[in-house]
């Protein structure tokens, strides 16, 4: 007679497990260990130099920052404020920093300045990017769910075109995009034109540092909305229908059945939604690449396009290798968060 097999013996779940154990321990852990010993020498890819230990010289390049408060100057001509190397030459504690970004203050000038100002240009870039990509993905999403939610004709056919983006390769959408976006003879141009019957109406879309980043951002949500739709529309079924007849009978309208009966089913699916499209928008890269390649005046580039033009383009290894470390840590620091005020939601 035989024996049977226990599926939860610690053997035949590590037998289970080793295939995936194996991949992870490839292709994650070990080039992060390696990715983090790249951090503490000077590295290149082509290089007569050797690569030595320099310690912690790729952490202080990287994270070394001031904050300058700058007075302004009268005289005749007025009121101005003082050049970044003038004001250098008064504080010699400023020599190697770069201006990150300024602000006004009243009459003062605060100045953050690093010694690579990129990065923390870059670094406010992303985050503005994941604020501007996440209400409107997640609101783009959850209106299509629920309208092939219905039960309306042809819904199959509207659910494969909403979600026809999303297996579109990311590289052809954006050359597509950038098309579309083009000053002159762009799709969108040209629409404006036509309404309102104005031969220069069009913002020059990823030509102008103002207009740049908001329009990766809409052909980003374009792009992934289909995904989320998806989540959100297995959500929505999995709400009973007598919620929404119970509710109906009790008075409430569409609104008031959207707030207290559909959004409560879909808690759990919400934040899914909102934690991975997060962490997608930090990881933006493809778009900037394609369509500005982080311009203008750096007004797209993220923390990921900089670390990658930093190890490869500049073939500075060491460094790069530093950019997406501390990035890492950055980005684990928020999902942990995020996490502890899910739990303390949970909770209440």
């Amino acid at each position: 007679m035989s024996k049977r097999f226990d599926v939860d013996h610690p053997i035949a779940v590590g037998t289970f497990a080793a295939p995936a154990l194996l991949l992870f321990l490839m292709f994650v852990a070990l080039p992060l260990l390696l990715a983090a010993g790249a951090t503490f020498t000077n590295h290149r890819l082509m290089s007569p130099e050797p690569t030595r230990y320099i310690g912690l010289d790729n952490y202080r390049r990287l994270l070394s920052a001031q904050v300058a408060v700058i007075e302004p100057v009268r005289d005749a001509a007025g009121m101005r404020y003082p050049t970044w190397r003038q004001v250098r030459e008064q504080r010699p504690a400023l020599a190697g920093y770069r201006v990150a970004f300024q602000i006004e203050a009243g009459e003062r000038r605060i100045v953050l300045a690093a010694t690579d100002p990129l990065f923390y240009r870059s670094l406010i870039n992303t985050f503005l990017f994941a604020a501007l990509v996440l209400p409107l993905q997640c609101g783009v999403a959850l209106g299509l769910a629920i309208l092939v939610n219905q039960k309306i004709r042809g819904r199959v056919f509207f659910r494969t075109v909403y979600f026809a983006p999303v297996v579109t390769s990311m590289v052809v959408a954006s050359i597509v995009w950038a098309f579309m976006l083009n000053t002159d003879r762009g799709m969108l141009n040209e629409l404006l034109r036509g309404l309102l019957h104005d031969p220069d109406a069009g913002p020059d879309w990823l030509g102008d540092s103002h207009y740049a980043l908001p329009a990766i951002a809409l052909m980003s949500a374009w792009q992934g909305a289909g995904f989320q739709m998806l989540v959100f529309l297995a959500g929505l079924q999995s709400i009973s229908p007598e919620l929404y007849e119970a509710a109906t009978l009790m008075g409430a309208n569409a609104w008031q059945r959207f707030v207290h009966v559909t959004l409560p089913g879909l808690r759990n699916t919400i934040i899914f939604v909102l934690v991975s499209t997060t962490l997608l928008a930090f990881g933006l890269f493809t778009q900037v690449d394609v369509m500005t390649s982080g311009g203008p005046l750096d007004s797209t580039s993220t923390v990921v396009y900089h670390a990658v033009r930093s190890g490869f383009r500049q073939q500075d290894v060491g460094y790069g290798s530093t950019i997406t470390l501390v990035f890492f840590g950055i980005v684990l620091g928020l999902s942990v968060l995020q996490r502890v005020l899910v739990k303390k939601g949970e909770g209440k």
